[in-house]
């Protein structure tokens, strides 16, 4: 009886707990709710060696290409990502779409504007009298064309961009050199409910594909396509969007082979705030919608509203470590940046020094998916049980995955080395084996002479010889020439 009663009271606590997670929105994720990876999530790491990743495949467009990471490796089907690299020319358009996983973008070159779409938000950047373009009512009434759309946030090289699944974007290349850019994509978060495939859903244009290789010819063929309003046909989607057939033929168009980024010869025009005004006028307007009941639903919305969705991480001044003769190294958090609260991702942008070494260290709670930015290093990751997985050299353009627990040093080489990180949990910690505040700083001397079998004096070393330095470390020659001179 008294079992009886316990699993009863069990099974109504759970229940109270599950709706009270409902209630709360911490269920299945939606436009203002944080994401998380499910419990249900099952590693597929069995991994015996990594190897550093290059692009396997190329789409071309009118105004730029797209170079993607094969997401079918076992390295990524780990980490539950997808990565691409995308290059957009001046004055290519990125064409709107949505993906069906949350994004991080960082900006490698280049600056532009990028353009979101989020359900619920009022559409705050307003033109009354840009254009003397008049239409007509239905009801024979003339008025002066108004346009209104969503804000428009620019970018610059060395920022992050934070993208929710399933919101809709266009980016725009208004400057004099090519835009580049690295995105990952995780697939594996709760919010891309379809499988643990990435997937892009055009709005507008139809890929083009130019194939490299063809081992993958088979998966491509379930990856291009057109546009999400091509598949409606003619007179239901013309009463749905209240336009005639022609202009309905014309947005399905199937001979547009212009591909996913398009060439805007004139430029585009389109209304912006100032880069100094940008962040006023967002919260200014937006309030002001909500306080008139216009377009914001909630607090919660408001606030997702008017979030901000990047933040540059390549400016020195933003580093969290510095080293003048080792390196730098920035972080980008949820803490910084609340929006990666959704899509629960983070970001470490770092400079090693020539012959700099970053501690060995691990990731407590996350994947680490490292891009190469400039230059070469040398990395070791040893995995379960001290088996080196990977020891060999990380070159520019290239990509490794270090999954969750496994151990990783990075050294630069002859010249200068430069890598971004992006990790899977919005608040990804990392433990150092070495210096200040690591795994060997705070465990003390007694232990660490009977675990390693060494005298106190080599335990002092161990722990101590590091000093404050907090990891990264510069050369062994220089630190010997510094203490010379001291």
């Amino acid at each position: 009886m008294a079992t009886s009663i316990l699993l009863s009271f069990s099974l109504c606590l759970l229940l109270l707990c599950h709706n009270s997670r409902a209630q709360l929105g911490l269920g299945q994720q939606g436009i203002g709710e944080s994401c998380e990876r499910p419990l249900g999530f099952v590693s597929q790491c069995r991994i015996e060696r990594l190897s550093a990743l290059e692009a396997t495949r190329r789409v071309s467009s009118e105004a730029g290409f797209t170079e993607y990471f094969d997401q079918y490796n076992e390295q990524l089907q780990c980490a539950g990502v997808a990565v691409h690299r995308r290059t957009i020319q001046p004055r290519g358009l990125l064409l709107p779409s949505f993906s069906s996983a949350p994004r991080l973008v960082y900006i490698m070159q280049g600056s532009g504007i990028i353009g979101t779409v989020i359900p619920g938000c009022p559409e705050t950047f307003q033109s009354f009298q840009q254009t003397e373009q008049q239409w007509e009512q239905a009801t024979g009434e003339c008025q002066r064309f108004r346009d209104e759309h969503q804000r428009i946030h620019y970018f610059r090289e060395g920022d992050i961009i934070a993208l929710p699944a399933g919101v809709s974007y266009w980016g725009y290349n208004n400057g004099e050199v090519a835009v580049v850019a690295i995105t990952t994509f995780d697939t594996s978060s709760s919010a891309n409910q379809l499988d643990r495939q990435h997937r892009e859903f055009l709005l507008a244009g139809r890929e083009r594909l130019v194939e490299q290789g063809s081992q993958i010819e088979v998966r491509l063929q379930q990856i291009k396509g057109n546009n999400l309003l091509s598949g409606f046909e003619l007179d239901p989607l013309a009463e749905a969007l209240g336009v005639d057939r022609e202009l309905v033929r014309k947005i399905q168009n199937p001979d547009d082979r212009r591909g996913e980024i398009v060439l805007v010869a004139s430029g585009l025009q389109v209304l912006q705030a100032s880069r100094q005004s940008e962040q006023l006028v967002r919260e200014r307007e937006v309030r002001q919608e909500c306080q008139e009941g216009r377009g914001c639903q909630s607090n919660v919305l408001e606030a997702f509203c008017t979030m901000k969705i990047r933040q540059n991480i390549g400016d020195p001044l933003r580093a969290d470590y510095f080293n003048p003769r080792a390196g730098r190294i920035t972080t980008l958090n949820s803490q910084k940046l609340p929006i990666l609260r959704f899509v629960q991702m983070s970001a470490v942008r770092a400079l090693l020094r020539p012959n700099a070494i970053v501690s060995p260290h691990w990731n407590v709670n996350a994947h680490s998916i490292m891009y190469a930015l400039r230059g070469c290093s040398r990395v070791q990751v040893v995995g379960h049980r001290g088996r080196t997985v990977f020891n060999g050299e990380l070159r520019q353009g290239q990509l490794l995955v270090v999954p969750q627990y496994y151990a990783v040093t990075i050294q630069a080489q002859r010249e200068s080395f430069e890598w971004v990180s992006v990790k899977t949990n919005d608040n990804a910690i990392v433990n150092h084996f070495a210096g200040k505040t690591s795994a060997l700083r705070g465990t003390p001397v007694e232990v660490l002479m009977n675990s390693y079998r060494i005298s106190r004096e080599e335990a002092m070393q161990l722990k101590f010889n590091r000093g404050n330095e907090l990891a990264l470390f510069a050369p062994k020659i220089e630190r010997e020439a510094i203490r010379t001179s001291v």
